[in-house]
């Protein structure tokens, strides 16, 4: 941007984004709020009670109605500031822009004193073209869909409409040639505000919207489907009517006036990473202090929570930063404390920093594992998915390096390695990259450590495990449990029941044992989709590399406690690994309990619980008095059903799926017997017993059963004795 007058002169106006800028030292400068955020919050000398101005600086906050993090946060810096320094008031002037606004934004600069606050509203002008609004409550969408196909006679489609997904991480060519090609679009909340619809004629609105709200007493963030507020919704409304009449229909059957705006996220979100960002800031004070500023206070329980877990991230009894609290302080931001802890952990223990700092630059861009489903085979490591995304990054890097800058075209090189349906995702990566090497640099502490590059997945395990050592997950398959789901792998009782995502590298078909152990960098939890929460972003690690504490309690019946200690099982156990853990037999608590290094722990828990599955073997048996009806009937139906012996292979497959119990069913007709073999533990052998007890029961009970393939039911009926 120049002068109008004269187009050769100095720019007016410039930008900054993470890891890019252009003319930042000009008149007028555009912004993200992370970087806004950054700015006010660690550098002092941003405005000050000396700085010269012939005119006020101008602070321009535009879409303020979203109340992300960042922005609440910004508005809060600037009260503070406005506050604390009356010598400010005359040199700044803010001004807050939103479609929609909640009451406690203004409210909060009316109460500063000696601030002049002045108020516009835009006359509310309507739109260009009608739109009609129709209310169908509880309507189904895709109905909904056909039938706006069939008023417009496009019966020719109705059983092929092709429909066009809108989200944020999408490409913006990619969504551009949808939204030119596509006539029907799902779309996430993308669509409110950050595209524009040339020829929109229907809004189909669900009224709802997913929003990650932290618990912090199970310490979880769960997406909840949630009732849209009536900002939100206008919002919607407001896409219809720019270009031709156009018809709003909703699905909701709630008074939208009941909901004006929506809960700010810095109420519902983890704030771990914003405690620490402003206790290493100048300022040296947290939430504690920094909730008088804000628009809307977060819960004073949320506040405690957070404080807490800094406490416990630093083993310390206050909030003060520790020495490695202060370490971390002088390392770039990471956009994560845990992210921050593997790269101080690479860079000091493990002697392969630059591949962490490679791995958080594309970590950080990835809100989603769509990428991985776009990257080709050849770059797709055993070890998961963080080698594969660091095997993309050392590519890309690597022709980087080996040309002048001005000639290296990241279309060209993604083109030549398959990557051109992630280009957009790594041109965000390599610019974090460069802006991270150049904070590097400039460190005395980390210049050289920073280029140490090692591309060994144990050591780049073993740092990432210093930041996410709470997100070690185990096979339930190994565990004698359910295959291909996982449970966290930790102190807790309560079963953090989880699947990896289908997009991973290391999601298995169902014929594959999944891997035992895995890191895991994003645990999803939905309240509304699923009752299991999704893996994310995954990589295979081995028991041994796994060292923080752990005490696992394995339940046991008597009948196990007997087998564990009459066969010199435990004895035999405590022979092999009571050098690295604690290991005993708890009486009461029939329990055997393991203390200390998670990885060991774990191969001690599978040890013992391998040697407890043994065989037993039974018959199905009639055991009703002879020549009673009950005796002829079950004998009659036991003879029919060892004739079909495959009715038992649901039940056979889903003990193997569910609890790695093996059972054989040997069905000899000539001596009418039905010998049942079962491999598990005992507690389970009890189990399976009772089920083909129970089966017994019900075999007894039938007057006549069928073979599955006759096409007739069997008659369920209690004969007349």
């Amino acid at each position: 941007m120049t002068t109008v007058k004269d187009p050769s002169s100095q720019k007016l106006a410039g930008w900054a984004v993470s890891g890019a800028e252009d003319n930042q030292n000009s008149k007028v400068l555009y912004l993200t709020d992370g970087l806004l955020k950054e700015r006010l919050l660690y550098d002092e000398n941003v405005i000050t009670k000396d700085t010269q101005l012939n005119r006020s600086i101008v602070f321009f906050i535009d879409e303020v109605h979203e109340r992300s993090v960042n922005i609440d946060h910004c508005l809060a810096l600037l009260a503070r500031l406005l506050t604390l320094n009356s010598d400010l008031k005359s040199k700044i002037k803010l001004i807050i822009s939103s479609a929609t606004l909640d009451a406690s934004v203004p409210k909060l600069f009316r109460q500063i004193p000696q601030i002049r606050f002045a108020k516009f509203e835009m006359p509310q002008m309507g739109t260009l073209h009608h739109v009609t609004k129709c209310a169908r409550p509880n309507a189904n969408i895709l109905n909904i869909v056909q039938e706006l196909y069939q008023e417009r006679k496009r019966y020719d489609q109705i059983l092929s409409i092709t429909a066009y997904p809108l989200v944020q991480s999408q490409q913006a060519s990619v969504q551009q040639e949808y939204i030119d090609t596509g006539s029907v679009f799902f779309s996430t909340t993308v669509a409110e505000t950050s595209l524009t619809f040339p020829q929109l004629k229907y809004v189909i609105d669900t009224g709802m919207i997913n929003v990650p709200v932290y618990d912090p007493k199970s310490k979880r963030t769960v997406l909840k489907a949630e009732r849209a507020a009536e900002s939100t919704i206008k919002q919607r409304l407001g896409r219809l009517g720019r270009t031709q009449p156009g018809t709003y229909i909703s699905l909701y059957d709630f008074k939208v006036v009941d909901k004006q705006y929506p809960t700010p996220q810095i109420c519902q979100s983890d704030l771990m990473n914003i405690e620490f960002s402003l206790r290493k800031s100048p300022l040296r004070k947290g939430l504690d202090y920094m909730k008088d500023f804000l628009p809307d206070k977060p819960s004073k329980d949320i506040i405690d929570h957070t404080v807490q877990q800094l406490r416990d991230l630093q083993k310390a009894p206050s909030e003060a930063l520790t020495n490695h609290g202060i370490a971390l302080a002088k390392l770039p931001d990471f956009g994560s404390l845990a992210m921050s802890k593997c790269v101080l952990a690479a860079l000091k223990d493990y002697h392969c920093g630059r591949d962490l700092i490679s791995l958080s630059s594309i970590l950080s861009v990835l809100n989603t594992t769509v990428v991985l489903k776009s990257i080709p085979q050849d770059f797709k490591s055993p070890d998961g998915d963080f080698m594969t995304l660091l095997n993309v990054m050392d590519q890309i890097l690597l022709v980087k390096q080996s040309v002048p800058t001005k000639d290296f075209r990241l279309e060209a090189v993604c083109q030549a390695k398959g990557l051109t349906g992630i280009q957009h995702i790594l041109k965000q990566a390599l610019r974090r990259q460069t802006n991270l090497e150049k904070s590097f640099n400039l460190s005395v502490d980390y210049r050289t450590k920073a280029q140490i590059k090692s591309n060994n997945w144990e050591l780049i395990a073993k740092s990432l495990l210093t930041g996410y050592s709470g997100n070690v997950f185990a096979s339930m398959k190994e565990l004698q449990d359910r295959s291909h789901l996982y449970v966290r792998y930790n102190n807790s009782a309560d079963n953090d029941i989880a699947e990896l995502d289908s997009q991973s590298v290391l999601a298995r078909t169902t014929n594959k044992d999944p891997p035992s152990l895995v890191l895991v960098r994003d645990i999803r939890y939905s309240t509304s989709v699923r009752s299991k929460a999704l893996l994310s972003f995954v990589g295979e690690i081995k028991p041994e590399w796994v060292e923080y504490g752990i005490t696992r309690q394995l339940k046991l019946t008597t009948e196990e406690e007997t087998r564990l200690n009459s066969n010199n099982i435990f004895k035999n156990a405590l022979a092999k690994f009571s050098h690295r853990i604690n290991m005993l037999l708890n009486n009461t608590a029939k329990a055997a309990v393991l203390s200390g290094p998670a990885g060991t722990v774990f191969t001690s828990e599978l040890h013992l619980r391998q040697n407890m599955v043994e065989e037993f073997q039974f018959q199905l048996e009639n055991k009703n008095p002879p020549n009673t009806a009950n005796h002829t009937n079950l004998a009659r139906n036991l003879e029919s059903v060892m004739k079909m012996p495959q009715i038992f292979r649901p039940m056979q497959w889903r003990w193997q799926n569910q609890k790695q119990v093996t059972i054989t069913v040997n069905c000899n007709t000539s001596t009418s017997t039905c010998d049942i073999t079962v491999n598990g533990r005992n507690s389970e052998y009890q189990n399976v017993k009772k089920e083909f007890d129970s089966f017994l029961k019900w075999l007894q009970d039938c007057a006549v059963i069928r073979h599955p393939n006759s096409g007739k039911q069997t008659i369920f009926k209690k004969p007349e004795k």
